[in-house]
């Protein structure tokens, strides 16, 4: 019997405006620690965004959500973050901050299989 994965995801979210707190869940990230595995998915849904934003910049958004897949999945190893530690980039990532994009709080849950329930998720909460 395969053992259960103890992990945590938190969702991205696009907030057009901070003060109004409404948002468009735009991405998942999601950690196991004990698998050091981490795995982070961006998927704006722009007729959502627009729809409680009005016209967007859509090229400086997805250049600002791109930075989570940068140091998420850790493909720019020159960044500093991005060669953290798995944990430590998962706590940077989901750190609170006042900005238009930004994470839920993170939730926990046990799973055997770490990519099918990070593709469920990401259906379900974010596509």
């Amino acid at each position: 019997m395969q053992d259960q994965n103890l992990y945590e995801y938190a969702i991205v979210r696009f907030l057009p405006r901070v003060e109004r707190e409404e948002f468009v869940n735009v991405g998942l990230i999601m950690m196991c620690k004990r698998r050091r595995w981490l795995r982070v998915a961006i998927s704006p849904a722009w007729q959502r965004v627009e729809a409680i934003a009005g016209a967007v910049d859509r090229d400086d958004i997805s250049r600002q959500l791109s930075s989570f897949d940068i140091i998420g999945n850790a493909r720019d190893k020159s960044n500093p973050i991005a060669v953290l530690e798995t944990e430590e980039r998962f706590r940077w990532l989901t750190a609170v901050r006042s900005a238009c994009i930004q994470t839920s709080r993170p939730h926990s849950g046990l799973c055997r299989d770490l990519d099918a329930t990070f593709d469920r998720l990401l259906a379900e909460l974010v596509l």
